[in-house]
């Protein structure tokens, strides 16, 4: 739209909206996401500026500082391989979006990446599909309605089932799972919930009233992102369980003799604690704080009477 805008001053949102095939909103939205981004190093005054007026009825569209897009800008391989990656997970997510926009994106990404778009097909993400395509169809039907949802919800943590109404704020794919990002009003802030421990879902005729501090989460780093309040937890690896560093955000890693490796890590939940160290078993120990420690050998002791028994 913007090397279009660029070689016709002054045009009409109407006929913008008819040549692209959209709505005028969308056009309207589309350039107020435009207005005031750039290049990286550039001043205030540099930004792209976006200035629409009404002339007669009629918006009229003007578009300055924007030369280096005077025309489309293409895809490098890389980048056409990865959105067609993307997509075609997006495509495999269970829900009520319009999968046919999908699959034309799909397609037209493939004839313009030719030969290229082969190497999308060797790559394959697995994503909850059938499983949970009830749980999700709900969950998009609020999301488009903008209504509340009562969940029934197991937290492994305590073994138990929860019921809390979530104000829904979106639907992510993290590592092949669906998560509901939302408000969760028991908890009084923003949780996400896997798809997959959702005993029972309902959308009720109550409008979502998401509260100004409710942001989206970024997922860059992984669902887990400690925060500096919580406890910090030392590890003491073997080699065999140095895999932990690898699926789990750390403070400090010291080498240890043998190739051992102790390693400190912050952690909201001393519950999610003693699972990893049962997981670890031979291969790793909680050496500090010591009353968690004792809480972890207690655990041990616990299960193990338990097969004696």
């Amino acid at each position: 739209m913007l090397p279009y805008l660029r070689s016709h001053p002054s045009a009409k949102v109407s006929e913008v909206a008819a040549l692209f095939g959209v709505t005028e909103r969308q056009v309207i939205r589309d350039l107020q996401v435009l207005w005031f981004s750039g290049l990286p190093g550039l001043q205030m005054g540099d930004y792209i500026e976006v200035d629409m007026e009404a002339v007669e009825g009629e918006g009229i569209i003007s578009v300055s500082n924007a030369d280096y897009l005077a025309r489309p800008l293409r895809l490098r391989t890389d980048e056409a391989v990865a959105l067609i990656v993307a997509l075609r997970t997006l495509a495999s997510v269970p829900g009520s979006f319009e999968r046919g926009a999908v699959e034309r994106a799909i397609t037209k990404l493939e004839n313009a990446a030719g030969e290229a778009a082969q190497q999308a097909a060797a790559v394959q993400v697995q994503v909850d599909g059938d499983a949970v395509a009830d749980v999700a169809a709900t969950v998009r039907s609020a999301l488009d309605a903008k209504n509340r949802l009562h969940l029934s919800y197991w937290v492994p943590a305590r073994d138990e089932a929860t019921e809390r109404d979530v104000d829904p704020m979106r639907l992510v794919v993290v590592d092949g799972r669906l998560y509901l990002e939302g408000w969760c009003h028991r908890a009084e802030s923003v949780r996400l919930f896997r798809l997959d421990r959702v005993l029972d879902v309902k959308e009720l005729d109550v409008p979502a009233q998401l509260p100004s501090e409710a942001r989206p989460r970024d997922l860059d780093g992984g669902l887990f992102q400690p925060s500096p309040d919580d406890e910090l937890v030392t590890f003491e690896l073997t080699p065999a369980g140095r895999w932990v560093a690898d699926y789990y955000p750390y403070e400090t890693a010291e080498e240890l003799p043998g190739g051992a490796l102790r390693l400190r890590l912050r952690a909201r939940d001393r519950a999610w604690v003693r699972r990893l160290a049962l997981r670890l078993g031979s291969t790793g120990r909680v050496v500090a704080p010591a009353d968690l420690s004792a809480e972890v050998t207690a655990a041990a002791r616990e299960a193990l009477a338990a097969y004696e028994g």
